[in-house]
């Protein structure tokens, strides 16, 4: 049998590379590293011989059959090997990492952090939402030696994950968003949630590294007792305290500091361009990083005004029959309702509601997807479109069901709403992004 490679030479393949991972032969790097993961439909292993043909400069394998040549290197996991390689480059710098999880806006809260630290920094961050076991170690594989700081998000839908994530990228500092009902199916319900989440607070706590945590939220901080806290919020006296300010359908708010100017009217208003009064905090998350690292406070308000939220995220969208606040990268219970309570608060005469089933909700499915209908006819909307079967099962109300995705978009089409202002959200699945051009 060949004899197996270690993580050094491994790492000194990569560094011969000009560190250049690739995982994927439809996206094979010029001189790379290709690395053979294994999935439930697939086998890389068996395009290992391709990878070096089409012009990569190694690949990695953990199948001796495929080696069949001296540029095929075997390791005895491949997924394992990239692991164990990323938490290896990671110990090559003396900077900051910080991790990012919760069961809303870990994106949301990433985008905001880097647009501040980016100020002063050269900051990495997890790119899109490359944040489960094999998105970051090829995000730490990014680190080059002129980066200052590191952004790690971390997602999972399972007990043990984010204790694993941390093991890979080892965080000097943690912010859990908040602890909702996410992925209740493979958590086991919210206290899965809050033992899977909270991982990252007993991983920091081992190490003696500080967390940044909302103040005001109860969950959290029974979570984090004994952890060492860079604190914000609004009613106490934080290390950073924000007020929001009621400024049209955006979030608009002032922050100061602990021994900071506490006479709110000398301090400048940060509007920003991002939809959603929830997302007030996530925006405070950021000023209150941003303040701890000696970014200046006229580059934090600079920052998270200039920011423009993408990917189907938090989204103003104008189109040229109606206005729309696209939220349709995911949903769990918790964030429906913060959306439908924002949405209920919206200044717009004319509203429309399109929402998406949610996924990964198990035996909780039928309950949570009953509680948004009830949540909607309590709060007095009757213009709503539902979409998928999950909500289609629902009772108690008169709204209009589509079993499809495909199937709202064909009546949308023939019955074009007008000068409506509309909410999408549902789960990535549904794809209700694709109704935009609809609309």
């Amino acid at each position: 049998m060949a004899e197996l490679i270690s993580t050094e030479v491994l790492y000194q393949l990569y560094q011969d590379c000009g560190q250049q991972i690739c995982t994927d032969t439809r996206r094979l790097i010029n001189g790379g590293i290709f690395f053979a993961l294994k999935g439930d439909n697939f086998n890389a292993n068996t395009f290992a011989s391709e990878a070096i043909e089409k012009g990569c400069a190694w690949a990695v394998i953990d199948e001796p059959a495929h080696k069949t040549n001296d540029r095929i290197v075997l390791v005895e996991n491949v997924l394992e090997s990239l692991q164990k390689l990323a938490n290896y480059h990671r110990h090559q710098f003396k900077i900051p990492f910080i991790a990012i999880t919760g069961s809303n806006g870990k994106t949301t809260n990433k985008e905001l952090i880097h647009a501040v630290l980016s100020r002063k920094y050269k900051t990495l961050a997890t790119e899109g939402n490359l944040n489960n076991h094999i998105g970051v170690p090829l995000t730490l594989l990014k680190l080059h030696t002129s980066h200052e700081m590191a952004i790690i998000e971390m997602g999972a839908n399972h007990q043990g994950e984010i204790n694993a994530l941390c093991e890979i990228a080892d965080p000097d500092y943690g912010l859990i968003t908040n602890i909702g009902k996410a992925h209740l199916e493979g958590f086991g319900g919210i206290e899965g949630v809050k033992k899977g989440k909270s991982e990252m607070y007993r991983y920091l706590r081992k190490k003696d590294a500080p967390i940044f945590i909302n103040g005001d939220d109860e969950v959290l901080h029974s979570l984090a007792e004994s952890n060492d806290k860079i604190t914000f919020g609004t009613t106490k006296l934080y290390d950073v305290i924000g007020k929001q300010y009621t400024d049209g359908d955006t979030v608009s708010f002032k922050f100061t500091t602990r021994y900071g100017e506490k006479k709110w009217e000398l301090l400048p208003l940060i509007k920003t361009q991002i939809t959603g009064h929830y997302n007030f905090i996530n925006c405070l998350a950021a000023a209150c990083i941003g303040t701890y690292f000696k970014v200046e406070a006229e580059d934090i308000r600079a920052a998270l005004e200039d920011y423009v939220p993408g990917m189907n995220r938090s989204q103003i969208i104008q189109r040229p029959l109606n206005t729309i606040l696209l939220d349709a990268y995911n949903a769990n219970p918790n964030s429906m309702k913060a959306a439908i309570d924002n949405f209920k608060k919206h200044s717009a005469s004319h509203k429309l509601v399109i929402l998406g089933d949610m996924f990964e909700l198990g035996e909780y499915s039928k309950p949570e997807h009953q509680m948004v209908t009830d949540l909607l006819k309590e709060s007095g909307f009757e213009n709503v479109l539902l979409v998928g079967p999950a909500f289609g099962a629902t009772a108690r109300h008169a709204y209009k069901t589509f079993e499809s995705t495909q199937e709202i978009k064909n009546y949308l089409t023939q019955n074009q709403p007008q000068n409506c202002t509309i909410l999408i959200k549902g789960s990535r699945g549904m794809k209700l992004e694709s109704l935009v051009e609809t609309l």
